[in-house]
């Protein structure tokens, strides 16, 4: 490397001085010459003139002599190297030459023309030559030129000395002792340093190469302190880290990892990691491992560790990817936390979130997803399975009477009552509320659904008894079976609750099979949901009055308000149809405010008639109506309307009463204070009690049309039976002091036999249709047409 060093140095010298010295050389050469020519010259041409002059008289006198004295003295100048002079005529010719002359044909020459002056003038008598070697590059090299150059040339050679001998001392040798340190620290691993000072580039190398020993070898020392700290750290650390190379081997493993495993350091390194694993998590893990290294990305995994101890633990593995650099392989550096609590307590939680906690049967989630794995056991073994949907009817009465803690003392009594009637290893589930469900699987999965429907609905046969209080109630099963009927789990799921449904429609208390024809029965439903949501909406909703007549009289003394609902498409739509789907789909709250405040307004514009001013309305209330405002919200709408509360009738039906709810109780009481009426609707029919206007301000009972019907029919035992009905439950209404009203009458004859037994009013066909409002208001404003109406 020195000779290198040193010979491209000597190099630079060289060629600068054949670029600058040879030049200036070469130029001091030229000018010399130049000087030494004119010099030449000049000297040459005085020479020729004066001895021109000095040749004029002897070459006249064609004096010899004198011409060879004058031309002996030219030709001892040095410079000089030949003379000749002649005359014009040709008969003198002299040529004189300087000893020693080789080559007289590369001789320069001046002349000059000789002139005498005569008496006759001045006459041209001859010629003078002077012949002399021509100035070259050398003839200016005399002596002084000679110590000149020598000076130079010394100079130059001392020059290039100096600078070989200080590039050798103040470059090359610094160079060396840094090349020496260098070789000594790549050798030996130690830093070694260089030893030169000097306040130059080179001294600052090497100070420079000195600080950046220190400073590697400070930072080698906190590396290896760092190193140190890290694996103390590694090891401290209170978590199981390991490490692998990228065949999965374990190269490291941390103190506490040992710790929590068993294992001894010597025994896992080297090990795949796999083997350390359960068999069932291996392929799990290696599908893991593959796939973080095909895409960098690293995903964590819980797995089932084997200890020292062949204990099982619960291990959940994150980690990272150390991608391979120029000299070290990918690696992978993870942490090993022990979940085995962590997992037993999420199966502690997921047994709790799909668990009713009331019940301890599976909650509606739980009972899905073990829906979902026996239908597709069902498919595995080719058999069937039948899904039980079960309502309990009426059980929001029971809450709402007895208080939620009885509600729920009956919900645990009919789950112990359905454990005793399940086969062993069927699932049950409540859905939520009073829903269940249940499920029956094997080679004739329709007959086990419908034999244990049976058994379920006997199970209400006898009363569950709560905080001292005997409750009777029954339930509506839907039953659906897999594959016949359904082809997935939440198809099953949603045909047996169609079928309940269809049930619960069809009287409660009993099961019923999916059928087909539900589905068009649902999709009817569905539409007129649809039709409900656009009639609130666009205000499509209508009251129709019907009138009730005094049966003594004939004068009307009031109307039944009637919900239609008028579709711009489809016209009239059977109440009969929208108000059951509106209390299922809870719209029949915003559907009965908009029919109570259009009644009660219309009844306020009926009332401008003077023989309308004391009439009243009455409105029907489902029992889904009765919340807490109901009462603030009528005494708002016939204030609003400047109504006399009296004027309206609040019309309920025994299923109302039936649930015997406080709450529904409390606010019919309210209603009684404000003013209004009560109107028992549909008396004598279903769960009818004459207890019930006993314990409720009931002031008006409605006769069930089925009653005044049967009044009339041919046989005279129905007849007289109905009829002694009719008048039992007029005596009796009456002597509760309430009013009677007998729907249904369509004939003159019903009515007579009604007013004979006493009933006070009447409507139907016979006095008139339910009409619109408009109609009703043309009939009023036509004084021929016009009803008899209320006395004053």
């Amino acid at each position: 490397m020195t000779r290198s060093v040193e010979r491209r140095f000597l190099l630079i010298i060289s060629g600068a001085l054949l670029l600058v010295v040879a030049p200036l050389f070469t130029l001091f050469l030229v000018l010399s010459s130049e000087q030494f020519a004119k010099s030449q010259t000049q000297h040459l041409a005085v020479l020729i003139t004066s001895n021109s002059e000095a040749l004029a008289k002897p070459l006249w006198d064609f004096d010899i002599e004198s011409i060879e004295r004058v031309v002996a003295t030219l030709i001892s100048d040095p410079v000089v190297r030949r003379v000749n002079v002649r005359d014009t005529s040709g008969l003198f010719d002299l040529t004189k030459n300087r000893p020693g002359i080789v080559n007289a044909a590369e001789l320069a020459s001046i002349s000059r023309p000789i002139h005498y002056k005569s008496l006759n003038g001045q006459r041209h008598v001859g010629w003078v030559e002077i012949f002399f070697e021509p100035v070259g590059l050398f003839s200016a090299f005399d002596t002084f030129t000679a110590i000149l150059s020598g000076i130079f040339l010394v100079t130059i050679f001392l020059v290039t000395c100096a600078a070989v001998i200080g590039n050798r001392l103040m470059v090359v040798k610094p160079l060396l002792k840094l090349t020496e340190a260098i070789d000594a620290t790549r050798l030996n691993g130690s830093h070694h340093q260089v030893d030169w000072s000097s306040n130059d580039e080179i001294g600052r190398l090497a100070q420079s190469f000195n600080e950046m020993q220190a400073q590697l070898e400070r930072e080698e020392q906190e590396l290896k302190w760092a190193h140190e700290h890290t694996t103390e750290i590694y090891n401290r650390t209170p978590a199981m880290l390991f490490s692998t190379d990228p065949q999965e081997r374990i190269t490291t493993v941390s103190d506490y990892w040992l710790l929590a495993t068993g294992f001894e350091r010597a025994a896992v390194i080297g090990r795949p990691f796999s083997a350390l694993l359960h068999e069932d998590d291996r392929a799990l893990y290696a599908e893991r491992f593959s796939q973080n290294a095909l895409d960098g990305e690293q995903r964590d995994i819980t797995v089932r560790f084997i200890c020292a101890d062949d204990r099982l633990m619960d291990v959940l593995i994150a980690g990272t990817l150390l991608p391979a650099t120029g000299q070290r392989p990918a690696a992978s550096l993870s942490v090993m936390t022990d979940v085995t609590e962590l997992r037993q307590s999420e199966q502690r939680n997921r047994r709790q979130a799909i668990t009713d906690h009331l019940t301890g049967l599976l909650n509606r989630q739980g009972f899905e997803m073990a829906l979902e794995n026996s239908i597709s056991a069902a498919d595995s073994t080719e058999t069937e399975l039948s899904c039980l949907f079960i309502d309990l009817d009426r059980f929001k009465g029971v809450n709402d009477r007895l208080g939620h803690a009885v509600g729920d003392a009956v919900l645990r009594q009919f789950v112990q009552r359905l454990h005793s009637i399940l086969p062993a290893g069927e699932v049950a589930g409540r859905l939520g509320g009073d829903e269940f469900a249940v499920l029956a699987g094997g080679q004739q999965a329709g007959a086990l659904g419908r034999a244990l429907a049976t058994r379920i609905v006997a199970l209400f046969e006898s009363p569950f008894l709560a905080d001292g209080q005997e409750v009777r109630l029954s339930a509506s099963i839907g039953l659906a079976l897999y594959p016949q009927q359904a082809g997935n789990a939440a198809e099953l799921l949603r045909k047996s609750d169609m079928a309940m449904y269809t049930r619960k429609r069809a009287g409660r208390n009993g099961a019923h099979i999916f059928d087909p024809s539900m589905l068009d029965d649902t999709i009817h439903r569905s539409e007129i949901e649809s039709h409900i949501e656009q009639a609130l909406k666009h205000d499509w909703f209508e009251v129709h009055f019907q009138p009730i007549h005094d049966l003594a009289t004939g004068s009307i003394q009031g109307f039944e308000a009637l919900l239609r609902l008028r579709h711009p498409q489809k016209g009239l739509i059977s109440p009969a149809a929208v108000i059951p789907v509106a209390e299922e789909t809870g719209m029949i709250g915003r559907i009965g405010a908009v029919v109570l405040d259009k009644a009660v307004a219309q009844l306020a514009r009926l009332s401008t008639f003077p023989s309308l001013e004391h009439a009243y309305v009455a409105v029907n209330f489902s029992a889904l109506q009765f919340d807490p405002g109901l009462s603030a919200r009528i005494a708002a709408v016939i204030s609003h309307h400047g109504l006399q509360p009296h004027r309206l009738v609040v019309e309920i039906t025994e299923a109302v009463l039936m649930e015997d709810n406080p709450q529904i109780r409390a606010t019919l009481e309210e209603i009684a204070r404000f003013g209004c009426r009560i109107a028992l609707d549909d008396f004598g029919t279903g769960y009818s009690s004459l207890n019930y206007l006993n314990r409720f301000p009931v002031n008006i009972v409605k006769i069930d049309r089925s009653f005044v019907s049967a009044s009339a029919d041919p046989s005279p035992s129905v007849a007289f039976k109905s009829r002694l009905l009719i008048e039992g439950i007029t005596m009796i209404s009456h002597k509760m002091d309430c009013q009677v009203i007998a729907e249904g009458v369509e004939t003159e004859a019903q009515a007579r036999t009604l007013a004979e037994a006493g009933v006070n009013f009447g409507q139907g066909y016979h006095f008139a249709r339910p009409m619109p409002f408009e109609t009703l208001l043309e009939r009023f404003a036509t004084p021929a047409v016009a009803p008899d109406v209320v006395a004053g």
